[in-house]
C-alpha cells in the first residue's frame, strides 16, 4: 500500500510527490494523460521533428523557485539556456521596447523613461530572493523580516500600477507597453491589482534571475522530477483516468494536482454543503487559444532586436491591450488581440531541424469559447512581421475548448487557474486557514487553485506535501520542501 498517491502529474503534482518521496514515503502519481507534464509538456504537434511547448515554455519561475533551488535543475540535467534579450515589446512604426538581463542596459533602452524603470523595478529585482519570499509564500503566513522591505516596495507598486495612477509614471509608450505586456499574463485586465503584481514580480525577474528556455522543451523539467521520485521509490502510472475517490485503493493521503471543479468531480456528494458552495462559486473570467507554427526560419520581425529576444508581447501599446483584455473579460474575442510569443529556437536548436525554426503562441479568448485563434495571431504577427505568413510550413491551433478537453484542470482554458481578482488570490480555492487541506480525512488539494497560483515553481505541490508530512507523518521539512527543518 502507497503511503500517498498524488492523482495528477503536472508539475505542481510532481513536486508534491518528489517532497514525499524524498521523505522517505511510497508514493504513487496517476495521470490521465498518456504521458506526464500537465502544462508543462513538449510534443510534436505540427510537423515531424518541431517540437513544440504545449504549456508554460519560459521559466523565470523554475529559477527563482526556493523548490527548484533546493532541487538543482542543472545537477538533473536540464540546460536552462538565457536568450541575449529576455523579452520585447513591438509598437507601430518599426519600434519596439526591449527588457534585457542587464537592468541598466534596459534603462539606457527607454531613453527619458530609463530613470523611472530603474526605481520601479530595480528594488525589486536586485531584493529577487526577498521578492519570491513575498510573492510566492503560501498567502497565510508573513513573511520573513528580512522581506519586509520588500513587500512595502511590491505594494506600493502594485497601488500604482493597478490602479488610476498606472499612467503617471511613463512618458512614453514604450516603457508602458513594456510593462504592460508582462502583466497581461495574467488573463485579464493589466489595470488591476493582481495583474500588476503579477507583471511586477515577473519583470523584476526578468532582471534578477532572467527568462530562461529548457533546452529540450519544458518537459526536460519534467523528465527531471519523474526521474528523480522513480530514484526515491516512487512510482507513475499513466493512462490512468480516476473518475472518483473511491476508485483509489487505501492510503493515508491523497492529493489532488486538479482545478476546484476537478474535486467537486471526484468528491462527489461526500464534500460539506458550505466547502462545496465556496469551491462551486470560483471563477474563470479569461482562457487562452494555443497556436504553434513550424517555420522555414526565423520570424522577420520589424523592429530590431525582436530578433534575439525568447518572449514577445504583441499586443501594441497599453490602451489597446487593455482594450483587448476588456474585451475578453466581457466574454467577447477581441478584434485585435494580446499574443504571447515564444521564440526557443533563438536558444535552442534541438527544437527545429536545421534552419527552421518553432514558433509558440496563445491569443486571450473568452473561456469555454470553441473557435481557436489562429487567423487572428497569424493576422496580428503580419502586423509586426510582414512577411510572416510565407515562412509558415505548418500551423496548429486550440479553441479553449478544446485545450479544457485535452487537460481538465484547464476549465475553460484557463491557464490561470482562475481569474486573478484580489479575493481570489488571498483566498485559493476557499476561504481557509489552510486551503490545501480539504474537508475529507487525508484529501489534499495541490494544484495552482491553491497559492501561490500559476507558474512552473512547484510551491503549490511543495505547500500540500509538507501540511501531508506534518499531519499525518510527524515530519517537518523547510519550505522548500527538501532541506529538514
Amino acid at each position: 500500500m502507497a503511503d500517498a498517491i498524488v492523482v495528477g502529474a503536472g508539475p505542481n503534482g510532481l513536486a508534491a510527490a518528489v517532497v514525499l518521496a524524498r521523505a522517505g514515503l511510497e508514493v504513487e502519481v496517476l495521470e490521465r494523460a498518456p504521458t506526464p507534464g500537465g502544462g508543462a509538456r513538449t510534443r510534436e504537434v505540427t510537423l515531424p521533428g518541431f517540437r513544440h511547448d504545449t504549456g508554460s515554455a519560459v521559466h523565470p519561475m523554475a529559477l527563482a523557485s526556493p523548490f527548484f533551488r533546493a532541487f538543482d535543475l542543472a545537477a538533473h540535467g536540464v540546460d536552462l539556456r538565457h536568450p541575449d534579450i529576455a523579452y520585447g515589446h513591438p509598437l507601430e512604426g518599426g519600434r519596439a521596447a526591449l527588457a534585457h538581463r542587464d537592468l541598466d542596459r534596459t534603462a539606457a533602452g527607454l531613453g527619458v523613461d530609463g530613470p523611472a524603470w530603474r526605481a520601479l523595478l530595480g528594488p525589486l529585482a536586485r531584493a529577487w530572493p526577498r521578492l519570491v519570499e513575498v510573492a510566492l509564500g503560501d498567502l497565510r503566513s508573513l513573511p520573513p523580516a528580512r522581506a519586509w522591505t520588500t513587500a512595502a516596495h511590491l505594494g506600493a507598486a502594485v497601488v500604482e500600477q493597478g490602479g488610476p495612477a498606472w499612467n503617471l509614471r511613463f512618458r512614453t509608450e514604450e516603457a508602458a507597453a513594456l510593462l504592460t505586456g508582462v502583466a497581461a499574463h495574467a488573463v485579464a485586465p493589466p489595470r488591476a491589482p493582481g495583474p500588476a503584481a503579477a507583471g511586477l514580480v515577473l519583470a523584476a525577474l526578468a532582471h534578477g534571475v532572467g527568462w530562461p528556455v529548457p533546452r529540450g522543451g519544458s518537459q526536460s523539467i519534467v523528465d527531471a522530477l519523474v526521474a528523480d521520485l522513480l530514484a526515491h521509490g516512487g512510482r507513475v502510472r499513466t493512462g490512468v483516468d480516476v473518475t472518483d475517490l473511491r476508485e483509489l485503493p487505501p492510503t493515508t493521503a491523497v492529493l489532488l494536482d486538479v482545478a476546484p471543479t476537478g474535486l467537486l468531480r471526484l468528491a462527489g456528494d461526500r464534500l460539506p454543503d458550505g466547502y462545496a458552495t465556496a469551491l462551486r462559486r470560483y471563477r474563470h473570467r479569461g482562457a487562452a487559444s494555443p497556436v504553434h507554427f513550424a517555420l522555414a526560419g526565423p520570424v522577420p520581425w520589424a523592429a530590431p532586436g525582436l530578433d534575439r529576444a525568447g518572449t514577445v508581447h504583441v499586443g501594441g501599446d497599453r490602451a489597446q491591450m487593455m482594450a483587448a483584455e476588456r474585451s475578453v473579460a466581457r466574454g467577447r474575442f477581441a478584434s485585435r488581440p494580446y499574443v504571447l510569443v515564444s521564440q526557443p529556437s533563438v536558444v535552442d536548436d534541438t527544437r527545429a531541424p536545421a534552419g527552421r525554426h518553432v514558433l509558440w503562441t496563445y491569443a486571450h479568448v473568452p473561456v469555454g469559447s470553441v473557435p481557436d485563434a489562429g487567423e487572428a495571431v497569424q493576422r496580428r504577427l503580419e502586423e509586426f512581421a510582414p512577411g510572416f505568413s510565407d515562412l509558415v510550413l505548418a500551423r496548429t491551433a486550440l479553441g479553449a475548448a478544446a485545450l479544457a478537453a485535452d487537460d481538465p484542470t484547464l476549465v475553460g482554458g484557463d491557464i490561470a487557474c482562475g481569474a486573478p481578482t484580489p479575493w481570489q488570490l488571498a483566498f485559493r480555492p476557499v476561504p481557509r486557514w489552510d486551503p490545501y487541506r480539504t474537508p475529507l480525512d487525508g484529501v489534499y488539494l495541490c494544484s495552482a487553485a491553491t497559492a501561490p497560483g500559476p507558474g512552473v515553481h512547484g510551491l503549490c505541490g511543495v505547500n500540500a506535501a509538507r501540511r501531508v508530512l506534518r499531519h499525518h507523518f510527524g515530519i517537518r521539512v523547510a519550505r522548500d520542501g527538501l532541506t529538514p527543518a
